[in-house]
């Protein structure tokens, strides 16, 4: 084997100390970087312990700092955002200016070494850092820091959507997200999937909610024209009449040269002069047409000079999409963001959203329900074996119980029943005295309280609930045979409600054209939708998962904001 292969991940940056000890005493330097990521040291089973001795250089920002022994020396609480604890460094004053390094927010890098901190002194942790050298400092002044040490709300952090990510609670939600994404393309990868990138800008509605953010130029190149206007007014009718007058005179000239037989080079040239004043009049014609304003055809909009030549949105779903790439590649899925321009200031919404949608070719709705509930489950035990850190940070100070429901949804079977049975359910708990904000009848869409009574009061664990209405469903979901539902599921669990929604797709295509005429869509932008179905058309299923819901149902915060790194929702798309 080659000797000069790197290794495909982590260095090492130092020795071990004896060779019995190779294996616990041994530290990783992150490949790209001259550092040793803290949690390489704290995140051991030994908690670092054996690394005593080693000499390293680690980078970060100072959580807290305090001098001590009236100024001889200071302990600074650092984190490089590479695992939720910090790594306890002491500074002597002989070393550098305490003053400059104390402050929270100050980002620092030093060498020094690891020891075992002092019987008796106070500290949880089982290494900390002697520094011999302050490499870099990059100050903070207090007055000005707008992330104190003290803990500032998670309302008040969203001000700061630029710092936000050094507080403990969002640096968490960070890494889980991270973890979920990883989890999300290994569970798809190691099940046969491709991951298939859909267009972000459509010209179809996948929901028929026409609730979508407009992509156009038209309003960009409608101002650019007005200022033009302006400054250069276009040509009146006598203008453009004077130009037609000059087109004539150049052509008679023309005439006479070739009546009275002139020079070859006298007539070319006249003619050079007639085709320049044709080419100002058309110029000037189409000049004199210019009106401010949006272009317009019979009183609608003309999108036909819009970028994309027709109307085109932001998507909502790429569901659709992949959909074509199922219909030839089997098992796909997509992940990416979406979009709905719903004026909603709900802890529950954003405008711009994640999701991760799989379509499985040949799959009926059990097949559907089926991976959905191996996906959920893969990305629980994904959490608990992969940043159980991270989430006691999260059980400690948001949602004690956010561990025992991962815990849950993983070893649990999930529970299953019709939309019809739920309802009943339901409503036995009204005529019982249980009240709803929502009034409960066959045929509504179920609300958050309903889910989540299911969830957490009646089953106690994760359900899917299925066959629904197909009036509350969207036109391309399988319509079954009672003429009354479609073959449609959500997965539901607690503390979030629906986590998933999915569906066996409409393949037959005199059912799903139907369709499109009872909800009263045009049949014209799905055209080659409906292609799918009319040529070599295939049994096929899929979901989507809102990504932010499944941070939510992970970390047990309430507002959707706190689990996406830039929220966008009405009135805000800072940075």
């Amino acid at each position: 084997m080659g000797g000069d292969i790197p290794p495909p991940v982590d260095q090492l940056a130092a020795v071990s100390l004896t060779n019995d000890e190779a294996s616990s005493s041994t530290v990783l330097k992150a490949r790209f970087s001259d550092r040793v990521r803290i949690q390489s040291i704290l995140g051991r089973p030994d908690g670092g312990a054996g690394l005593a001795g080693q000499k390293v250089r680690i980078s970060g920002w100072v959580k807290t700092g305090r001098e001590q022994g009236k100024g001889a020396f200071a302990f600074l609480e650092v984190n490089d955002g590479s695992c939720p604890a910090n790594l306890q460094v002491m500074v002597d004053a002989s070393v550098s200016d305490l003053s400059k390094l104390i402050a929270t927010g100050t980002c620092v890098t030093v060498d020094g070494c690891l020891k075992i901190p002092p019987e008796g002194k106070g500290t949880k942790q089982r290494i900390e850092l002697s520094v011999v050298e302050v490499v870099d400092v990059g100050v903070v002044d207090p007055g000005k820091y707008p992330i104190p040490k003290t803990k500032l709300t998670l309302e008040r952090l969203r001000e700061f959507l630029h710092l936000r990510a050094r507080t403990n609670s969002i640096s968490a939600i960070a890494r889980i997200r991270h973890a979920l994404a990883i989890a999300t393309h290994t569970f798809f990868d190691e099940e046969g999937f491709l991951y298939v990138q859909t267009p972000i800008i459509t010209t179809s509605d996948c929901e028929g909610a026409g609730e979508m953010f407009q992509v156009t130029t038209l309003i960009s190149t409608t101002e650019k024209l007005e200022r033009e206007l302006i400054e250069h007014p276009p040509p009146t009718e006598a203008d453009v009449e004077a130009a037609r007058v000059v087109v004539k005179e150049r052509g008679e000239a023309v005439a006479e040269l070739k009546a009275a037989k002139a020079s070859k080079e006298a007539i070319m040239a006249s003619v050079a002069e007639l085709n320049d004043a044709k080419v100002f009049l058309a110029r000037t014609e189409e000049r004199s047409r210019l009106q401010p304003g949006l272009p317009k055809v019979d009183g609608k909009i003309d999108y036909s000079q819009d970028f994309f030549g027709r109307q085109a949105f932001l998507t909502v779903s790429g569901q659709l999409q992949v959909e074509t790439y199922a219909c030839g590649l089997s098992d796909v899925y997509t992940f990416g963001p979406t979009f709905r321009a719903e004026n909603s200031h709900t802890s529950r919404h954003l405008a711009e959203f994640w999701m991760v949608e799989p379509e499985l070719a040949f799959a009926d709705l059990e097949d559907d329900m089926n991976c959905a509930e191996a996906y959920v489950k893969y990305m629980c035990k994904w959490l608990l074996e992969k940043r159980y850190d991270d989430m006691e940070l999260m059980a400690k100070n948001f949602d004690k119980g956010c561990i025992d429901r991962l815990k849950l949804v993983a070893s649990t079977p999930f529970g299953r029943l019709t939309y019809t049975e739920a309802i009943k359910i339901l409503e036995e708990a009204v005529a019982k005295g249980k009240k709803f904000e929502n009034d409960v009848e066959w045929g509504i869409d179920l609300a958050s309280e309903h889910e989540r009574y299911l969830t957490e009061v009646v089953f106690q664990k994760p359900l899917i609930v299925y066959n629904y209405p197909k009036g509350i469903k969207a036109f391309y979901m399988r319509l079954n045979d009672d003429g009354k539902t479609v073959a449609a599921m959500d997965v539901l669990v607690p503390k979030v409600g629906e986590l998933i929604g999915g569906s066996q797709r409409e393949e037959r295509i005199d059912v799903i054209m139907s369709r499109l005429e009872e909800i009263g869509l045009p049949v014209e932008p799905y055209e080659w939708y409906l292609d799918l179905r009319r040529y070599g058309t295939a049994k096929h299923s899929g979901f989507g998962l809102g990504f932010e819901r499944m941070v939510l149902f992970a970390t047990g915060m309430d507002n959707i904001r706190d689990v996406i790194p830039f929220p966008r929702y009405p009135g805000r798309a800072d940075l």
